[in-house]
């Protein structure tokens, strides 16, 4: 009598080499998914799996510039022929928290740059990986954004983070009402405000903020879609 194995299911991260996305990462394989830890730096993405999983059974480093459109392809290239499916995506990868620029008096140049990470870096994996995710029995795409993104409480600065994230959640909307009928959720998740590089001192540990990440990457099927949420609670638009 043969046993079917069971196959586990794969995650993306974006931006995985440190921080919230190595702690997404890491707490993914943790829950038996088989990770592809995205790093710019490709050495440095094998240094954190390595660290993650020393055997090299569940993450895997995978050289990604969300802002390279070449990366993007050749990434997607690399996943449909090395591994063949991919069940979730995190877009995690994000750049310039310009606490120190004010909208009226912004560098349009930077708040570009934001845009081409933060927002246009999400769209392309996204788009790369859309034919390995409709296979998927069960496909999630997670967003990565901030309360900063939240039209309700802006009342100034970080302009190019600001924008660039809620232009992040008006895709996620978007993908969220394009992809329902072929069961792809997507949602928008704030983790709040998390001490790591880009957040600075304070704030909470990293692993929490991972968590509502992963809480959206392992959603049940009849979860929400089209949503923006902090540990699985919506926040404001």
């Amino acid at each position: 009598m043969s046993v079917e194995r069971t196959v586990p299911p794969v995650a993306l991260v974006t931006g995985a080499n440190r921080g919230i996305g190595y702690e997404v990462v890491r707490q993914l394989a943790d829950r038996g998914h088989r990770v592809l830890l995205g790093s710019r730096d490709l050495g440095k993405g094998r240094a954190a799996a390595n660290r993650i999983d020393p055997r090299g059974e569940r993450v895997s480093a995978v050289q990604l510039d969300v802002a390279d459109a070449a990366s993007v392809a050749a990434m997607g290239e690399w996943v449909t022929r090395e591994v063949g499916r991919v069940d979730v995506v995190v877009n995690n990868a994000a750049i310039l928290y310009d606490t120190w620029a004010q909208a009226r008096s912004a560098d349009l140049a930077e708040v570009q740059r934001a845009l081409d990470t933060n927002l246009f870096g999400a769209w392309r994996v996204t788009q790369a990986l859309l034919p390995l995710l409709r296979r998927s029995p069960h496909p999630r795409v997670v967003m990565v954004s901030s309360e900063a993104a939240s039209l309700q409480s802006m009342s100034g600065g970080t302009p190019a983070y600001g924008v660039s994230k809620a232009a992040l959640n008006a895709l996620t909307c978007l993908l969220a009402g394009e992809l329902r009928r072929q069961r792809v959720l997507v949602n928008a998740i704030c983790p709040g405000w998390v001490a790591t590089d880009m957040g600075g001192g304070g704030g909470r540990p990293v692993a929490d903020g991972a968590a509502g990440i992963v809480w959206a990457a392992t959603l049940p099927d009849n979860g929400p879609t089209g949503g923006f949420f902090r540990d699985g609670k919506p926040v404001p638009w």
